[in-house]
């Protein structure tokens, strides 16, 4: 938002700001910058990763009665609903104060209450305080992650180059995978060299302690930079002051909002169905044993991880837009299919998974370069933080509890694979509103526009004629 009689903010774009890629400390700058935002993402998701992977053993040791496993995954999705609660209080304050002081105190926070629920008291030991201790440290979680993911986001949008921007930022996802696949290496290592006894005893707790140095790590690599270079112009030019009140945010900008709340809903459930919710379908709806689900799972999260860089670099090239169209049409096509062969035998399960997994890639790997893209850079933190987290809060974190709900209900084992073609569809129209915007410049106090700075500047459009 702008004050009013005021004019926008339009830098001179000829003149370059930002690490120079010609040079080898610039392309260095730009690295250690990717690095810092993937470690924080790994630090994040690991978190997450490590309690959907846990289930069984916090049902047990916290939600010991009937139904406890949907007590389990429901607490799951609490930390959610509290997510839209952190981009409210974060996202203003990223674009006030700048993107890396924020994600300073996030990952701290994140990676803190992580470790916490590693040293809880059982439900056996202090009784119905353990659960809530479990719930409170959730919410914690849920709230840093509100300005985690974002800011992080944000941050990497910022520091990449224009043209590689998607190349640059699918490590952030990258980092996101590598902590899904961190946790369920570690459970799994945990599995096959513990005993059931000593695992349901101590070892479900080692990989939340491991929270910490992660965290601890991703903040040293946070301090060895500056703030974004969009940022610092925006500053010296006296308009990081100007983000506005949430009211003025969602009068201003509700097409974007409405534009990525679909684009969200098709992402999130077909995320956390796949990533959060998998290794429960796999053990409680289709009997796999626990070591069998969890390799199935690290076997395609490692398979995505080997493909997001050259997915990412693939949209810098063709844009986001046939990324996002090939992913949602290829998921509604396949996930039926996929989630009946899931069901055959532990080799289809593999394979079913792997190919829904590189299915949803063509979107997991531009999310940093298109959605912080949608909104100008004075609340550009704001707009995706409380976006992506209401949008996440609703149709995200509630994914597993809704399967595993509607499943234990009807019996209809291939619910999941309806939901997320229904998320699709969403998105599908989402994506016909969506600009394209691969190549423009994130810069100024107005909507990145790829007809002047992007891969379509060269060509023709109707749009760029009649602004001509």
């Amino acid at each position: 938002m702008q004050p009013e009689n005021s004019q926008p903010f339009t830098p001179d774009l000829e003149h370059e700001i930002g690490p120079d890629m010609t040079t080898s400390a610039g392309r260095a700058e730009v690295r250690k910058a990717t690095a810092a935002s993937a470690m924080g993402n790994m630090t994040e998701w690991f978190d997450y990763g490590v309690y959907a992977v846990a289930v069984t053993y916090i049902t047990a040791h916290f939600f010991p009665t009937e139904g406890g496993t949907i007590m389990a995954l429901a607490t799951f999705a609490l930390s959610f609903l509290v997510r839209p609660l952190g981009g409210l209080v974060w996202g203003p304050l990223g674009d006030k104060l700048g993107r890396k002081k924020i994600l300073a105190l996030t990952i701290l926070m994140m990676s803190g209450a992580t470790f916490l629920i590693g040293v809880l008291p059982t439900y056996q030991s202090i009784g119905v305080i353990a659960p809530i201790l479990l719930v409170l440290l959730r919410m914690v979680q849920g709230f840093s992650t509100g300005g985690e993911y974002g800011g992080a986001a944000t941050f990497m949008a910022e520091y990449a180059p224009d043209r590689k921007r998607g190349f640059f930022g699918s490590f952030l996802e990258f980092g996101t995978l590598g902590g899904f696949a961190l946790g369920t290496a570690v459970m799994l290592a945990l599995q096959l060299s513990l005993s059931e006894e000593a695992m349901m005893a101590y070892g479900w707790r080692i990989p939340f302690f491991l929270a910490l140095p992660m965290g601890l790590i991703g903040l040293y690599l946070r301090s060895k930079l500056e703030d974004t270079p969009v940022f610092q112009e925006l500053e010296e030019a006296g308009e990081t002051q100007n983000s506005g009140t949430l009211k003025e945010l969602v009068l201003t900008y509700w097409r974007p909002i409405l534009t990525m709340t679909g684009l969200v809903i098709a992402l999130n459930v077909v995320n956390y169905t796949l990533l959060s919710y998998m290794p429960t379908y796999l053990e409680t709806q289709l009997g796999l044993s626990s070591s069998a689900s969890l390799s199935t799972i690290l076997i395609g999260e490692v398979a995505m991880m080997a493909v997001i860089p050259f997915a990412g670099s693939l949209s810098d090239k063709v844009g986001r837009k046939p990324m996002w169209y090939t992913s949602v049409i290829g998921l509604f096509v396949l996930a039926l299919p996929m989630f009946w062969l899931m069901g055959q035998s532990f080799g289809l399960a593999i394979l079913a998974f792997a190919i829904l997994g590189l299915l949803y890639i063509p979107q997991l790997a531009t999310i940093t370069a298109t959605f912080p893209a949608m909104f100008p850079s004075h609340v550009r933190f704001a707009g995706f933080a409380v976006t992506y987290n209401v949008a996440t809060a609703v149709f995200g974190g509630t994914a597993a509890v809704v399967n595993e709900a509607v499943i234990n209900t009807t019996g209809f084992m291939l619910f999941p694979a309806v939901y997320m073609m229904a998320a699709c569809v969403i998105g599908a129209v989402a994506i016909k509103f969506m600009p394209e915007t691969a190549g423009a410049s994130l810069r100024g106090t107005q909507i990145p526009d790829a007809l002047d700075t992007g891969i379509l500047a060269a060509v023709p459009h109707p749009q760029k004629s009649q602004a001509d």
